[in-house]
């Protein structure tokens, strides 16, 4: 008998130390580690090839909902030999979305799951007289690991739509969706 008590005070006592449901507020902080685009460019067969992405992922949550701003730029691989840009541009792709997002009542891990809009644009010297900004829309989960009671790790997945980039000359839209995997911390208070 003395075993078993022993053994369920153990595990609640884990469960309830990593329990997420007691940080009434909590900040995260992210960087995009990697972005794949899945779409064409203005109806051609190739699309654009990502290369490095930098910029933020920030969010605030009080109890289990919370609020999120992403802010990336990712370059486009510029060799020119498959199709991506010029060499001579130093072209990317800018995101910014605006989230809403829901923390899971989950013992030991902290999930996430949230909804964004916002836009996207080609970034360089000369897109903004050739291309128009678009909209794009993602939804997005999120699952970290604490390290202590006030500290969690975690890995995020973002997917987005974003299939509206107008190409001001010829009137075609690029698709510029795919999805974005990022790696953070947040700090519970």
């Amino acid at each position: 008998m003395k075993k078993i008590i022993l053994t369920v005070f153990a595990a609640t006592s884990l469960l309830l130390y990593s329990t997420p449901s007691f940080a009434i507020v909590s900040v995260s902080v992210g960087m995009p580690m990697s972005q794949t685009i899945t779409g064409t460019y203005s109806g051609a067969s190739y699309g654009n090839a990502p290369d490095k992405t930098s910029g933020y992922l920030l969010g605030v949550s009080f109890a289990s909902i919370g609020f999120g701003i992403d802010s990336y730029t990712t370059k486009f691989k510029t060799d020119g030999t498959d199709g991506s840009w010029d060499a001579n541009l130093d072209a990317g792709l800018k995101t910014n979305m605006t989230n809403l997002f829901y923390q899971l009542p989950v013992p030991v891990i902290n999930l996430i799951i949230g909804l964004g809009v916002g836009t996207t644009e080609y970034d360089c010297t000369i897109c903004e007289s050739y291309f128009e900004k678009g909209s794009a829309t993602q939804w997005y989960t999120s699952i970290g690991i604490p390290l202590i009671p006030l500290f969690d790790i975690h890995l995020s997945y973002r997917s987005i739509t974003s299939k509206n980039i107008k190409d001001k000359s010829y009137g075609t839209k690029d698709d510029n969706s795919g999805s974005v995997t990022g790696l953070g911390i947040a700090f519970n208070f």
